[in-house]
This record gives C-alpha cells, sequence and structure tokens, in this order.
C-alpha cells in the first residue's frame, strides 16, 4: 500500500527538494505550508511527478495541524518548517521561540493524538555555537549563539521526551550549510535574496543582483567564517535513508549532515568565480549579526547508520544553481 509522508514546509526551498524525491520513490506526499517562506508553484513544478495534496496551515495554529491529521492517513513526518535566519533571530527572537519551538510542539502533539509514530525532524549546527572541538561530532557541546539555534535546540528536547514519554520514533538531522538546487533545474532557492552564501555569490556572478559580502571579522586564516557546504540533493537523499532507517529498526536517534570539510566564505566565493570565468567586484555590507568563527561536520556516524554520505562537489552544486536561476532569476511568481 502507498504510504502518505506530510511534509511541514515542502514549499519551500529544502522541503521541495524533498518533495521531489520521495514522489520518485512513489510516496503519497501531503504538503503542510504557510507560504510564509515557500511558494505555491514550486508544489505546482512537482504535480507531474507524483501524487501531492497541497494544504495552506500554520503551524502555530495547533487546529489547522490537528485538523491534517484528522483528515489524513499520514504514516510519517518530514518536518521542514521552520524560520531560519540567523541574523533575524538576533533581532526578532519571538519569531523564531513560536514558529520553530512552538509550531514543533503543536506538531508533536497533533501526532501523539494520531497513529503516526515516525517523526524525521530538520535541526541545525547552529544549536553547537562556537566550537570545543573539530570535526564536530553529535556529542559535542550545545552551547547556541543566537536564538535561532537556541529555538532548534529546544524543540529537538520537547522531541526526545515526546520519544522517552509517548513512544515517538525520530531522527534529528542536524544540517550544516545547504547549497545546490535539483540537477534537471526544476526547482531550487526562491527566496529574494537568497538567506545563503552560494546562492547569492551565483546571483551575483549572473548579475542578477549585486552581492556584499555580510559576515563579520573572525578569527580564521583569512578572517571569513569557515563553514560545512552539502549539496540540497545529497541532503534530501538523507532524509529518504533516515525514513528507511526508522522503518527498518524502530530506534531513535541524532545525526549530524555534512562533508567532514570546512570552507570559508572566501573560498565559497573563490569557486563561484573559477565556475563562471569572472572575478567579482566584492562591496562590504552591513555584517550579520550571531555568527560564530568555524564549525564543520563529523559525518561518520551517519555514513555508519544509513550507508550514505555527501557526493556532490562544490562545483556541481554552483552549476546546478547556474542552471536554477538562468530559467528563474526572479524565483518563482508565487
Amino acid at each position: 500500500m502507498q504510504k502518505t509522508i506530510l511534509i511541514t514546509g515542502g514549499a519551500g526551498y529544502i522541503g521541495s527538494h524533498a518533495v521531489k524525491l520521495l514522489l520518485e520513490h512513489h510516496y503519497k506526499i501531503v504538503v503542510f505550508d504557510n507560504l510564509s517562506n515557500g511558494y505555491r508553484q514550486a508544489i505546482s513544478q512537482l504535480e507531474n511527478i507524483g501524487k501531492i495534496k497541497f494544504i495552506k496551515g500554520d503551524l502555530r495554529h495547533s487546529a489547522e495541524i490537528d485538523h491534517v491529521f484528522e483528515t489524513e492517513k499520514i504514516d510519517a513526518v518530514m518536518h521542514f518548517a521552520a524560520q531560519c535566519s540567523v541574523d533575524e533571530s538576533m533581532k526578532h527572537p519571538e519569531l523564531y521561540f513560536d514558529n520553530n519551538t512552538i509550531g514543533t510542539y503543536n506538531l508533536l502533539e497533533a501526532m501523539r493524538k494520531s497513529s503516526a509514530d515516525y517523526l524525521i525532524f530538520s535541526s541545525t549546527c547552529a544549536i553547537y555555537g562556537e566550537t570545543a572541538y573539530l570535526p564536530v561530532d553529535e556529542k559535542h557541546p550545545q552551547n547556541p549563539v543566537n536564538p535561532y539555534g537556541e529555538s532548534k535546540l529546544l524543540s529537538e528536547k520537547i522531541i526526545k521526551w515526546y520519544g522517552r514519554l509517548h513512544g515517538l520514533k525520530y531522527v534529528i538531522l542536524r544540517y550544516f550549510n545547504v547549497c545546490g538546487a535539483s540537477s534537471d533545474g526544476l526547482i531550487g532557492d526562491s527566496k529574494k535574496p537568497s538567506l545563503l552564501l552560494m546562492q547569492n555569490a551565483v546571483r551575483g556572478a549572473m548579475n542578477i543582483e549585486p552581492f556584499y559580502l555580510t559576515c563579520p571579522p573572525v578569527d580564521t586564516p583569512d578572517g571569513t567564517p569557515i563553514r560545512d557546504y552539502i549539496d540540497v540533493e545529497d541532503l534530501v537523499e538523507a532524509h529518504y535513508h533516515a525514513l528507511m532507517y526508522l522503518e527498518k529498526s524502530g530506534c531513535s536517534d541524532v545525526f549530524n549532515l555534512g562533508n567532514g570539510k570546512g570552507y570559508s566564505v572566501k573560498e565559497i566565493i573563490k569557486k563561484v568565480e573559477d565556475v563562471f570565468g569572472i572575478t567579482m567586484p566584492i562591496p562590504t555590507g552591513k555584517p550579520r549579526e550571531g555568527e560564530y568563527a568555524e564549525i564543520y561536520a563529523s559525518p561518520r556516524k551517519v555514513r555508519e547508520a544509513f550507508d550514505w554520505q555527501a557526493a556532490k562537489s562544490l562545483e556541481e552544486s554552483i552549476t546546478s544553481l547556474k542552471k536554477w536561476y538562468t530559467n528563474h532569476p526572479n524565483g518563482y511568481d508565487e
């Protein structure tokens, strides 16, 4: 029997790539999204692949997510819906605790009252904060330095309590920096501007909009933050493996998702320049708040548990973004 997966935030950048992959694996998909950071057109692009039911709703309104579980037979949930700007979280922390943490609690309550036992949660390396050692494994101290990271850490804790007390089976996936678009050019990051470095650098290289260096000075060799970059198609492939892992083992766990290598902001810009064969002017913009110097993952645990590892190169991610922005320089229309 065809299984039904609820994908919260499924009209957004990462969520829509998960929808695409799961449709290709012949799942039925229910997308729940308030469209604050997602786009209805992303779902329209995917409806030719498989069966999608789109429900516009907000996790902050418990009755709306309760109604989904009352009317749909949901077998598992992939929870992507969240606010995810570090800088914005420093200015408006209330948005992050409301949308990310309370929204997650409302989802868990709806699941508790239904028969859906499996949850795959989109978390972040921002829960770790400044690194005590590198590479960062899942046992690293958790000391967020911004409300975004704190909102996700609180959500993780609530999920673990629901696992302990209510039998919820979960996989928590802590992302590092996401980049790229679908390799066929069908879907991509439509935020204008994107919140993500590589996307904005590619848009700058294509003269779609000016690119500014907005990272604060930090204590790294070239003075710019070092991060671990993972392609969005690799990322959602790990979510599919997480679903298989839960169905096979029934064991809850937490995993980092990254490549295991760090690149500085300036190194990413140079990679973009190399792919395009240009040298970009890089004016300095207003520094973002809440950043830290260096972090990259130890992906050993997820490789061993899922028999999965990130495969795409930075050049492949840049090329996929070039294809996406060539066809959609202004993103989706709606």
